[in-house]
């Protein structure tokens, strides 16, 4: 077997390895291998750079893990289906180019727990701050100069306009900025979308610094085991090309993501050791929080047909695409140069929750995440579901071979918490939908129907027809308690030397709308830290908390007051 051997060795060449690549290399002395188990983004791929074509990738072998649940006891026993990146970018090359930081409270409640307390808004914002470059906003959130290029939906499809007008008819604000001082509220959505291309981690953080010699990268490098010796990690064992290779590192970094890095972990003997002993893997280090912990956001699409012929449905139609895809091709423009979710927001479904608990999408179109449509006409549609919801499930390997696929239950629907919200969405979006503002568009509601109407009816769809919106997150948690796993200092996989973790499987709870920002950010984070460098200072920029006046916003808790 031959035998390589690097300073770092970074497992997975998505979202977060792209930054740590990038940012580990700067050290000129520092040699960073990377292993890619998937392909890479070549540009001759155009779906994966084609904002539009972002249903091509999902579902196909060559460009996604493909995923699936075990049978969720609350939905009937259905098996959901995961689509997660396989290729350089990792799912920042699939998937819906919507750039959600979270919102402010979510990273004060991450502070909350023992230990973390450097993990609070004031303390994240600098690092969303280094990673973006965004037109306009205010300097005191966001950031100008990153490697992360983002748009801002330009929404000049006129039903984006009877959203926003309809979204205030039902009592709901706007907000300038969601990703800003106020999330709360509707506008126009932050886009990874730059100049009519996708903006992946791997066009933003990699591909830059390619030239590096310090830097190697790998694609079609499937890691299959971590080299153990005693409590230490000292490097990795991978296939490529029908080869067996050994690579010694000085540390490893398991940026999988939130499925392949505790599955990595499992298969080291590194988990919760009854777990292990059923898939007939030696316990070389108990550790019980790994897989656990295990959160995810749920879906529905709520549907409308259009009476009116302004929707992209025609963009649909085969004898419009050759031209569209021309368009995008030699200028980067038309319909293919929009993910299409340009807009939507957050808001309370109820008066209990501190901060808002849902997120909507809306897009111009009747259409399904695959790209299939439930009928041939005219319409449009809110993506919707509960973002804080409590249900936890666990992810655990099935045998000791790293080709196969882990079990996942993410027990949706399993709380009570989550069965009320869940009502309280379906009720609040048709609130919205049956609004004024598209009484000249509505032509009656597809989908869940009519026929859908009481708490019983509006579950059961629910558990027939939900999706995830894939931000599988928590399975390596960060923190000091017994149910951790990684140092939230250091990002060191408790009890063990020379192994560090830096992906969604960190977070101690899912935040609020897409997890890919986030993860850019604790990436960021994770990279200072790594290198041993000063934290950049905290903000002192204030965010909105509901309750408090704009005259006397809240800072954060007393601490950084």
């Amino acid at each position: 077997m031959a035998t390589e051997r690097y300073d770092t060795v970074i497992i997975g060449g998505g979202s977060a390895g792209c930054v740590l690549a990038n940012r580990l290399s700067e050290a000129p002395d520092h040699r960073v291998l990377v292993l890619e188990a998937g392909r890479p983004d070549s540009l001759w791929d155009l779906f994966i750079h084609m904002p539009a074509g972002l249903s091509t990738p999902l579902g196909n072998r060559f460009y996604d893990w493909r995923y699936h649940s075990d049978p969720e006891p609350h939905m009937g026993g259905r098996r959901v289906y995961h689509a997660r990146g396989k290729l350089l970018g990792g799912s920042s090359s699939i998937n819906g180019m919507i750039y959600v930081r979270g919102n402010a409270m979510d990273f004060e409640r991450w502070a909350a727990d023992e230990g973390m307390a450097h993990w609070s808004y004031a303390h994240c914002l600098p690092y969303f701050q280094r990673a973006e470059t965004r037109e306009g906003g205010d300097p005191a959130w966001r950031g100008h100069s990153g490697p992360l290029h983002l748009e801002v939906g330009p929404c000049t499809n006129p039903l984006f306009q009877a959203f926003f007008a309809a979204v205030q008819q039902a009592g709901h604000p706007l907000t300038d900025d969601y990703n800003g001082y106020k999330q709360e509220g509707f506008g126009p959505f932050d886009r990874n979308v730059r100049r009519g291309r996708r903006w992946s981690a791997a066009r933003a953080y990699l591909h830059p610094v390619l030239r590096r010699r310090n830097l190697t990268v790998r694609c079609r490098a499937m890691v299959t085991g971590l080299i153990m010796r005693g409590k230490r990690i000292t490097g990795v064992e991978y296939t490529r090309r029908g080869r067996a290779i050994r690579v010694e590192a000085g540390q490893v970094i398991c940026c999988g993501g939130s499925i392949n890095s505790p599955q990595l972990l499992q298969l080291a003997g590194i988990g919760q050791p009854e777990a292990l002993k059923r898939a007939g893997v030696a316990v070389r280090h108990a550790l019980p929080g790994v897989g656990g912990n295990l959160q995810d956001h749920l879906e529905v699409y709520i549907q409308h047909a259009c009476k009116r012929p302004v929707s992209l449905a025609p963009a649909l139609k085969w004898w419009n695409q050759p031209w569209i895809g021309l368009q995008w091709l030699f200028a980067k423009v038309g319909p293919a140069a929009s993910n299409h979710f340009e807009a939507g927001g957050f808001y309370r479904s109820n008066h209990d929750v501190a901060y808002p608990n849902v997120q909507l999408h809306f897009l111009p179109l009747a259409v399904r995440y695959d790209g299939t449509v439930p009928v041939s006409q005219h319409g449009y549609q809110i993506h919707a579901g509960p973002n804080l919801s409590d249900a936890r499930g666990r992810l655990s390997i099935r045998s000791d071979d790293p080709f196969e696929h882990p079990s996942l239950k993410f027990e949706y629907l399993s709380t009570a918490q989550d069965r009320r919200e869940w009502i309280e969405v379906v009720r609040s979006v048709r609130e919205i939908l049956a609004q004024p503002a598209f009484a000249d568009f509505d032509g009656g509601e597809i989908s869940p129907g009519p026929a859908v109407q009481t708490n019983a009816e509006i579950l059961d769809w629910v558990a027939r027809d939900a999706e995830t919106a894939l931000h599988p997150c928590g399975t390596c948690k960060m923190g000091v308690g017994d149910d951790a796993v990684v140092d939230p200092q250091t990002f060191a996989v408790h009890g063990v030397e020379g192994l560090r973790v830096v992906d969604a499987s960190v977070f101690p709870t899912i935040t609020n709308g897409n997890i890919y920002a986030p993860v850019m950010m604790v990436a960021e984070k994770a990279a200072d830290a790594i290198r041993g460098d000063t934290p950049l200072p905290p903000s002192t920029a204030p965010f909105y908390r509901h309750g408090h006046s704009p005259e006397h916003p809240a800072l954060g808790p007393p601490a950084l007051q």
